[in-house]
């Protein structure tokens, strides 16, 4: 048995049950998990209002909603390792105060260029919400039992944000203008800085070693250009633009990894890939947020600008997945404890699958029902997974390393929320311009706008004469359909893609109950 397996062990071992403090701890911490994961899809909620009032272009469009991701993905790890250091609770307090400051200025950006530079701090103090909250469970509940439903909750908390999302945005959409999707950061994480400080215990690394700049450099350097990569092929097709990062990335992430390996007291212990159980949760992660974005990006603009709901009604209609999320996080909680997760996590990935495919074979472009139950059957799978697959990643890694394992984790998904609406996305709005047949008639600008975006396209038709409007906007809101067809199946290959990873490399890590 290596130094890491024995640390996790004797951690596991030694773990004590935590009271009444420890959970109030736990819905302290829920917070900023609702906050960060409701912010990952309100705006995509959000975004038909927004692209009416700044008008930006497609590639805009994209950057508004990608850049926070995009930002926090390339420092979590970064701040994850500081906050071991320095302490986690220290930097989650930093962390909500800059996150409430820059959203309440976001609010009230008056360009599309001034929301994106917000988007990008936000993802700034960002970084130092998510990690914290994950490593701020693995050192309050070392009893496994309890860790195992405090993360279940958190899970649910992230996957349920995610659906409440769309939902806060209709609401806050029917009765105020688009900057409150910001302004609410600031009601939510006042309360965490008034009780974190009396509820959540401090934590750090007792042996954190030296910082060394250079590894938090090339963190930060491989994880941009890679992401920033998978932006640009969405937006505008492979380039050599995209192969040079790429290539900078990997060039970058050897480095790092050579870097870490050598050191003796590395930033990031990348033993901990080695662990099949680590890595393949961390690929789950990433694979059913890509899913799940994805989804709630073409949902959201179908329900307003297709079917023709208000914002309000069409998050509501989403409520029921929302719910199905949180009950199957929660409810395959005793279940985990018994089955090996290579069975339960392709198995709650089936219903994600046949989320996908109902969509896909939907002939009605008017039929909300198959949209909720879709959307109920997707949230039954990813809920479950999650919790399972979270679960995993902060068990393989040593409490005093828990900062950066959860930064890991949190990095799969931020990359997985960018690939979601970068991937996804990118290909529904290539297949929207490439299916988009402007009617005759319709003038050259008003064409050109309606090829942008969706939204672009029902702002212009409202613009024309009556019966010309409304050939433009059957065009559209075809070319969308059969541009969401096809998007699903591919989601729907890609949730069969980390049932296998799952089947494959999440075997052995049952949990045995105790005697």
């Amino acid at each position: 048995m290596n130094t890491l397996t024995q640390d996790i062990a004797i951690a596991d071992a030694q773990g004590t049950r935590v009271g009444w403090r420890g959970w109030a701890a736990l819905v302290v911490l829920m917070l900023p998990v609702l906050l960060v994961s409701v912010d990952n899809t309100v705006l995509s909620f959000a975004l038909p209002v927004i692209a009416l009032d700044l008008q930006p272009t497609s590639t805009q469009q994209l950057w508004i909603i990608d850049v926070y991701p995009l930002v926090l993905a390339g420092a979590l790890v970064t701040m994850g390792t500081l906050g071991d250091r320095f302490g986690r609770r220290r930097l989650l307090l930093i962390g909500a105060t800059g996150f409430a400051a820059v959203s309440a200025l976001g609010a009230f950006a008056p360009t599309a260029e001034l929301l994106i530079a917000a988007r990008a701090l936000m993802g700034v103090f960002g970084a130092m919400l998510m990690p914290s909250t994950l490593s701020l469970l693995r050192s309050i509940f070392t009893d496994r039992d309890q860790r195992r439903l405090a993360i279940a909750v958190w899970a649910a908390m992230f996957s349920a944000g995610s659906a409440l999302g769309p939902i806060v945005g209709g609401v806050l959409l029917e009765h105020f203008a688009w900057g409150s999707v910001f302004l609410m950061a600031v009601p939510v994480l006042v309360p965490l800085l008034v009780l974190a400080p009396f509820l959540v215990p401090e934590s750090r690394d007792p042996n954190p070693g030296r910082i060394d700049p250079l590894s938090i450099v090339l963190s930060m350097a491989t994880m941009a250009p890679i992401v920033y990569a998978i932006k640009e092929v969405a937006a505008h097709g492979p380039s050599l633009l995209v192969g040079v990062l790429v290539v900078a990335g990997l060039v970058f992430g050897w480095l790092f990894v050579r870097r870490q390996v050598r050191s003796s007291a590395p930033m990031l212990d990348v033993r901990l890939f080695r662990r099949g159980s680590f890595t393949g949760a961390l690929l789950v992660n990433l694979l059913s947020v890509l899913a799940l974005v994805g989804f709630i990006y073409f949902v959201s603009q179908h329900l307003q600008l297709i079917v023709g709901l208000s914002p309000m009604d069409a998050g509501l209609a989403l409520v029921p997945g929302m719910a199905a999320t949180i009950v199957a996080g929660l409810a395959v909680v005793p279940v985990a404890k018994r089955v090996s997760p290579r069975i339960v996590v392709p198995g709650a990935l089936v219903f994600s699958f046949l989320g996908y495919v109902l969509v896909a074979t939907s002939t009605d472009p008017n039929a909300v029902g198959t949209l909720v139950l879709a959307f109920v059957s997707l949230g039954i799978g990813i809920g479950a997974a999650e919790t399972v697959s979270n679960e995993l990643v902060l068990a393989s890694a040593p409490p005093a390393k828990a900062g950066a394992a959860s930064a890991v984790s949190e990095t799969a998904y931020e990359v997985g929320a960018v690939l979601g609406t970068s991937l996804l996305g990118g290909l529904l709005t290539a297949l929207y311009r490439a299916n988009l047949q402007i009617p005759e008639g319709v003038p050259a600008a008003a064409g050109e706008a309606a090829r942008e975006t969706l939204a672009g396209a029902m702002h212009q038709a409202g613009q024309l004469d009556p019966a010309l409007g409304r050939s433009l906007a059957d065009a559209a809101a075809h070319a969308f359909d059969a541009g969401v067809g096809a998007t699903s199946l591919i989601g729907a290959g890609l949730v069969v893609v980390a049932g296998v990873i799952a089947a494959t490399t999440l075997g052995g890590s049952r949990h045995t109950p105790r005697r």
